[in-house]
Formats: C-alpha cells, structure tokens, sequence
C-alpha cells in the first residue's frame, strides 16, 4: 500500500483503525485549525495586509486537499473570459509539473505564469498585456486582493464529517466558504442526493452565499501523441481497458467510465507523480498492443513525452463543464468582471 493509500484509508475510512487514528491525531489538528483561524482574524482585522493588484483578478480554489476539479473549472473561467473580450493570464503556485501544462493544453492562447509569489505573478502577468487574472488554487492565498473567489466543494468526496489537516482532507473549517463570492459544488459520479446533500449542509452553513452545481463529464478520447486524432467515448463501450492514473480522486474518474459502460483496469499512483522514463517502460511492456490505455489530460502531459512508440496509444479522456444547478450564476460573475476590468459598473445586486 502507497502512501496516498494510506492518506486515503486516513480520511475517507469507514473502519475501526481509520477512526481511531484519526482520533489520535485530534490535538494537532487542533495546532492546524488555531493557526488558520489565527490568520484569517488578522487578515479580517487588517493586521496582515492584502495587496490591491494593477489588473482585476479572481480566484478559484477550494477548502480541501485536491479532487474538486479546480484546474479544469479555472481553464473554463479563462476560457470565458478570453470569449467576453478580456485579455486573462492564469496564475498558480505550480504544485507538481502537470497543472501548468494541463492549463497551456486547454488555452493555450492564454499566459500561465508559475510563481509562489501571487502578487509578483500578477505584476508579471499585468506587465505581459493581461487585463485580469485567474488565480488557480488561491482561497487561502489571501494577499491578493480579488474581486471574486469561486470556492469548490467536491460531491465526490463529501462525507458529512469536516477534518482538519492532518486528521482529514479540510485546509479550513467550513465556515470559511462565507468569505466566498460563490460556491461551486462539483461532481464527477456523485448521485443526485449527494449533490443535494452537499447544498443543504452549505445553506445551513453559509445561507448568504449563492451556489451553483457544476459536472464535470468525460467528453471524447484524444490520442496523445499530438496528432489531435480524436475518438468518441462510446467507442470503449463494452470494452475492458487500463487506465493509468495519478489524480487526486482517481475513483470517481473510474465510476465515470463504469457509468459509461466501460470497465477500467486502473493502475494508481499518488497525485501528482512524477513518471520516469523507467516506470513508463515498465507499464508500457505490460499491455498487449491490442488493449486501449487511457489516462486523464492531468497524466497524458507528463506520460506523452517518454511514452514508448510501440507501446499501445496512449489515449486521454477530455472532460467538460456542465453547470447543472444556477444556471447563470458563473455567467454573472464572469459578465461583472468583464465590466469592472473594462471601467464600467458590475451588475447590482
């Protein structure tokens, strides 16, 4: 069992030991907890200082550690905004080499500017000809001001029960999703109710904050070695095929399939895995030439470059954004930045 397994059984475990280590780990996720309310009171109070960047930006990011569907909903965003006329750059702290890249796939008309530094980022980003910009994972990245923070909850991986680092999943209580302009609640293979259940909780929690759902669905299979050679998902009906994966919720990736009529073989690594040359030999020797390998974008970018030339094709299934509940509600906050970055007055209300 590899450590993300082990992470895994930690958080999201139903049996007896899981309880009781995280349990155990009670007291220092009380430490983690203090520390973040410590510095969100001194943000609120102004003590720590936000900076006022030269262009408009807006956030996308999340309460939890990974599985929302952040990179691909802040592809959508700047993908909006680039359709509305603004000129957007995507900023991130690039954590793990296939998030820059997955972003320059999907838009790749769009700067990506990788720095720790937020507030040098959108300097950078303002001095390249950006007019505004999508922060890729910055909720609790506060010293840059926004005029937006979209703030995702994952369906998929809601239990009900909410636990600080190191004992769950959760960077902040729930209650921070107060601080958000909107609520996104995503899903990949969450039923219905789940989805439900997720906005009642959130209603109760932070009943002035509007909420839209949005799905995320697996569109089309893409070869990735680059010929841009494209197969519909329905293809794979029917068939078995091996997935290789190295995402942060890789079994909502397989209900999706399963849902599809398709049966996936996954091979699991932790999220965001730095293949080597060797591994993708390894893997690559152990299909057949006839078996369909498939993997997401988030792995295609980093396993395409050394993918064997007689191995199988690797191929890699797109996933698009469906907003299912408050139609409208992303729409409007991309409209008013649109506005306010170009001098005129965002919608009232």
């Amino acid at each position: 069992m590899d450590d993300r397994s082990l992470v895994e059984r930690l958080w999201y475990g139903r049996d007896s030991i899981a309880s009781a280590a995280r349990t155990a780990l009670i007291p220092v996720e009380r430490v983690f907890g203090g520390i973040v309310g410590a510095r969100d009171i001194l943000y609120d109070a102004g003590w720590l200082s936000e900076v006022a960047p030269r262009i408009p930006a807006v956030s996308v990011g999340n309460l939890t550690v990974g599985g929302t569907g952040k990179t691909p909903l802040a592809a959508w965003v700047a993908q909006g905004l680039a359709t509305r006329g603004a000129k957007p750059a995507i900023i991130l702290r690039g954590y793990g080499e296939d998030e820059p890249l997955v972003h320059r796939t999907l838009n790749p008309a769009v700067p990506v500017i990788v720095n720790a530094d937020r507030v040098a980022a959108v300097e950078e980003a303002a001095n390249g000809g950006a007019d505004i910009a999508v922060l890729d994972d910055a909720f609790q990245h506060r010293r840059v001001q926004r005029l937006a923070d979209l703030v995702l909850v994952s369906a998929d991986r809601w239990t009900g029960e909410v636990r600080l680092l190191p004992a769950g999943p959760w960077r902040e209580p729930i209650e921070a999703v107060r601080r958000a302009t909107l609520v996104v609640v995503t899903r990949k293979a969450a039923t219905d109710a789940r989805v439900d259940q997720v906005h009642e909780h959130l209603s109760k929690v932070a009943r002035g904050v509007p909420r839209v759902s949005v799905r995320l669905e697996p569109d089309a299979l893409v070869n990735s070695d680059g010929s841009g050679a494209i197969r519909p998902l329905a293809s794979l009906r029917g068939l078995t095929v091996r997935a290789i994966l190295s995402i942060a919720d890789p079994y909502a990736f397989v209900a999706q399939l399963d849902a599809q009529g398709v049966s996936v073989v996954p091979k699991i690594f932790p999220d965001h895995h730095p293949f080597t040359a060797a591994e993708v030999v390894s893997m690559a020797a152990e299909f057949d030439r006839s078996e369909v390998v498939i993997c997401t974008l988030k792995d295609a970018v980093k396993l395409a470059p050394v993918w064997p030339r007689l191995a199988p094709p690797l191929w890699y299934v797109s996933q698009q954004v469906m907003v299912e509940r408050g139609v409208g509600g992303l729409e409007r906050v991309l409209d008013d930045l649109v506005r306010v970055r170009s001098g005129t007055s965002p919608t009232a209300g």
